[in-house]
């Protein structure tokens, strides 16, 4: 009826608003989470000139958890500010300097922001990241180090000069309004160096730009991870394709359980190996598409054109990075296709163990129901025989019966033992007979 709740409506407790005030609700537990995502590692306005320093370090759980914890103290000893609890990000002010601090699912990045006075437009590391740094000590395996220039026009500076030219990428960028310009190769101190020229950008653009380069490198090297492990897992990979073509070739040209037993424990083994590799390599060819794919995006957003006859970063990038993707990519497929062909050829060959295991057993109870007729008729005698050898028995008995009788009564002993013979054959027959079946509904 009208205005009666129904069984399966079943709401919580609607918020009742304070007079003129908002409503209140019972927040799902992920609301904060969900809200703050995207407003998380912002870009940060910067104005030219200005240098940028990027540190990143591969960190498992447990080295992330030591390295916020050692920030953490650092900050509170020199009065830098309180972190909130489980903070995957934080920024830091240092009187000359900014530190984004920010973990990744991977890698652990410090991201040093300078103003480019005179110390730090020098090619030596400042003083402040320097100490820093060598306080806080690495979290984990290093990888990346960046360091990255922004200036502005110099008429008598070409942006080429400090790079090798025959790894040098330059480019417009963000409407004409900077040059870039990379090598992409460490110098002596291991650092690969950017060179920006600011052109009108905005302290908001000099922000993103520059945060979007130092992610191009970033997330370019973690990429090639992959690289160097396609590398060691591709003669493993190619081994055992060997070894499978070999075992199929035996599968077809041989026979016998034995055979076929020890071609399963060898296929066995490989697929074993195989599926160790696949374990590691998967995840790490996975995660180097990701980067790759962050990477091609971040490329497509600062919008390169030509400058200067040379290749832009994106031009390089393709001729360097996209073929060591498609390496892994490859190398991915085969693993997975082999860890199927594997899969068949076991199974091929378990059908083939059960099918002659079946043969066996099919002969076995051949074999079985032979020796059981056997046995039958061997019985069968024997119970004929057992018949012959009791009735004599029981007529000898007779017959020294029918001898004692002979003393009072007149009867021949011997005849009327011959006479008895018959009956007792066929009483002794009737008796087994019973006996048998009787033990047969036992």
């Amino acid at each position: 009826m009208a205005g009666m709740s129904q069984p399966n409506d079943r709401r919580p407790p609607s918020a009742t608003p304070t007079e003129g005030g908002p409503l209140t609700f019972t927040p799902h537990a992920e609301r904060a989470a969900v809200l703050d995502e995207l407003h998380a590692r912002p870009f940060e306005p910067i104005r030219s000139p200005c240098r940028a320093i990027r540190f990143a370090f591969l960190t498992d759980l447990a080295q992330m958890s030591a390295d916020a914890g050692a920030l953490r103290r650092f900050c509170a000893d020199n009065r830098l500010g309180e972190w909130p609890p489980g903070a995957k990000h934080q920024r830091i002010v240092f009187p000359d300097a900014v530190l984004r601090w920010e973990q990744h699912s991977e890698f652990t990045t410090y991201t040093w922001i300078l103003d480019a006075d005179t110390e730090h437009a020098s090619s030596r590391l400042p003083a402040t990241v320097a100490s820093t740094m060598a306080h806080l000590g690495q979290p984990g395996p290093h990888l990346v180090s960046i360091d990255l220039r922004l200036n502005t026009p110099d008429p008598a500076h070409d942006i080429a000069h400090a790079f090798d030219p025959a790894s040098l990428a330059a480019s417009q960028v963000l409407n004409g309004h900077a040059t870039i310009a990379t090598d992409f190769k460490a110098d002596a101190d291991g650092f690969v160096r950017f060179q920006i020229e600011d052109r009108g950008l905005t302290p908001i653009e000099v922000g993103g730009l520059v945060l979007r380069l130092l992610e191009i490198e970033t997330y370019r090297c973690f990429a090639l991870l992959g690289l160097p492990l396609s590398h060691r897992v591709t003669p493993i990979v190619r081994d055992a394709e060997n070894r499978l073509t070999g075992i199929m070739n035996a599968m077809s040209t041989s026979s016998g359980l034995d055979t076929n037993r020890e071609l399963l424990d060898e296929i066995t083994s490989l697929a074993a190996r195989i599926e160790a590799e696949a374990a590691t390599a998967n995840y790490r060819f996975a995660a180097s598409a990701a980067y790759d794919g962050i990477v091609q995006q971040r490329l497509e957003v600062i919008g390169e054109k030509s400058f200067g006859g040379w290749p832009t970063l994106a031009d390089f990038l393709a001729r360097r990075l996209n073929p060591a993707m498609r390496t892994c990519q490859t190398l991915n497929a085969r693993l997975l296709d082999l860890n199927n062909k594997l899969t068949r050829a076991a199974n091929l060959l378990r059908t083939r163990i059960d099918v002659e295991i079946e043969q066996q057993n099919r002969d076995l109870l051949a074999a079985m129901s032979e020796r059981a007729r056997l046995q039958l008729r061997l019985q069968q005698t024997v119970e004929g025989l057992s018949v012959a050898a009791i009735s004599y028995y029981v007529a000898s008995l007779l017959h020294y019966i029918f001898e004692s009788v002979s003393h009072y009564w007149p009867i021949n002993a011997t005849v009327a033992t011959g006479i008895s013979i018959p009956f007792v054959v066929i009483v002794m027959a009737i008796l087994l007979s019973r006996i048998k079946h009787g033990h047969g509904k036992a």
